[in-house]
């Protein structure tokens, strides 16, 4: 991935759909949602076991669909399971996946991407955004 595509896809993204949010201050997940709100994204933490509450003041919904419209589904799952959501966000119309660092899933990707997603793995938007001084 060069960091043109990771550029363009950080400055045209508005809606973010965070799969994976967790409301627990030590997980990666939510000091990146955390950094990504105060970088001015419009976040929306997905987690089927919290829908419904509140995480740093957004409410947490139970799937993709209750989610959108979004513009990039940023995963934090495990390798494995990315393949349902990745085909959820496609036919929802997102335009990028991002799996964080750690989550590869060529199977996945190569899905997304035919259906003309732009696909950026095991990076991490909270470590790209300052590495290319595209910080608010």
């Amino acid at each position: 991935m060069n960091d043109e595509v990771i550029r363009h896809v950080l400055t045209r993204t508005k809606r973010i759909a965070l799969v994976g949010a967790s409301n627990k201050p030590e997980r990666p997940s939510y000091h990146v949602m955390e950094y990504l709100l105060e970088q001015g994204f419009d976040v929306t933490p997905v987690n089927p076991g919290l829908a419904g509450q509140k995480l740093l003041g957004r409410k947490i919904a139970g799937s993709l669909t209750e989610a959108g419209p979004l513009d990039m589904v940023d995963l934090f799952r495990n390798s494995a399971e990315v393949l349902a959501p990745v085909r959820e966000a496609i036919r929802l119309g997102a335009k990028t996946i991002w799996m964080q660092l750690g989550v590869v899933n060529e199977e996945a990707a190569a899905e997304a991407r035919a259906a003309g997603l732009t696909v950026i793995m095991d990076r991490c938007p909270a470590i790209e955004m300052p590495r290319l001084d595209l910080e608010a």
